[in-house]
């Protein structure tokens, strides 16, 4: 399995550098949350083993990311926060992939989906992309991200039991989609050139 996790983190990050997300930094809209996401995720991510938590439960931050960065330099920013995690926690290499994997690339790909799919079928507005896209998107995003990885052998720890544990990432998809939500809510309203996966002319209707 870890080869396998290695090879699917490998094809994203070689997709992501395809379409050179360095170029969207260019003007500095997105420093600031790209270093927020380097800065913060790390300890997010570490916390279970810095806490030595009986369960192995991490908000990701994922969803968040992907709304602020984009796709493409969002899998470069999992696979550097994975790096720093392992620099803060005593985590192996097979746990850092797993990191990257299934907290990052993972449900911010599914969250990608998620928002074609609203943009194609739903009314563009901020309600949907709020409430659509950053909340509810980023539960169901993040328990279906964790279910998968339940599914493919990744514990959240020694002796939790395998409905226990869908329970565990059910509610904890919540908590992260709490934390997106608002977050997002927030930069819509003002400061939404941190989100580079909004548009005033789309969802505003802006000339």
């Amino acid at each position: 399995m870890t080869l396998l996790n290695l090879s699917l983190v490998a094809a994203a990050l070689l997709v992501a550098l395809a379409f050179r997300p360095w170029r969207q930094l260019a003007g500095g809209a997105l420093l600031s949350p790209l270093l927020a996401a380097l800065v913060i995720t790390p300890w997010l991510w570490a916390l279970p083993w810095l806490q030595h938590l009986p369960l192995r439960l991490q908000l990701s931050g994922a969803c968040l990311i992907l709304l602020m960065l984009g796709w493409p330099l969002a899998m470069l920013v999992f696979g550097a926060v994975a790096l720093a995690t392992g620099w803060i926690a005593p985590v192996t290499p097979a746990e850092q992939l797993d990191m990257a994997l299934w907290l990052g690339m993972v449900p911010a790909t599914l969250a990608l989906g998620l928002g074609w799919v609203l943009r194609r079928w739903v009314a563009h507005n901020p309600f949907v992309y709020i409430l659509g896209r950053a909340f509810l998107g980023t539960a169901l995003c993040l328990f279906a991200a964790g279910t998968l990885a339940h599914w493919s052998g990744q514990a959240l720890g020694a002796s939790v039991e395998p409905g226990l544990a869908l329970v565990a990432r059910w509610l904890m998809a919540w908590g992260d989609a709490i934390m997106t939500g608002m977050i997002v809510a927030i930069c819509v309203a003002f400061r939404p050139q941190w989100l580079a996966t909004w548009s005033d002319r789309l969802y505003l209707k802006a000339p």
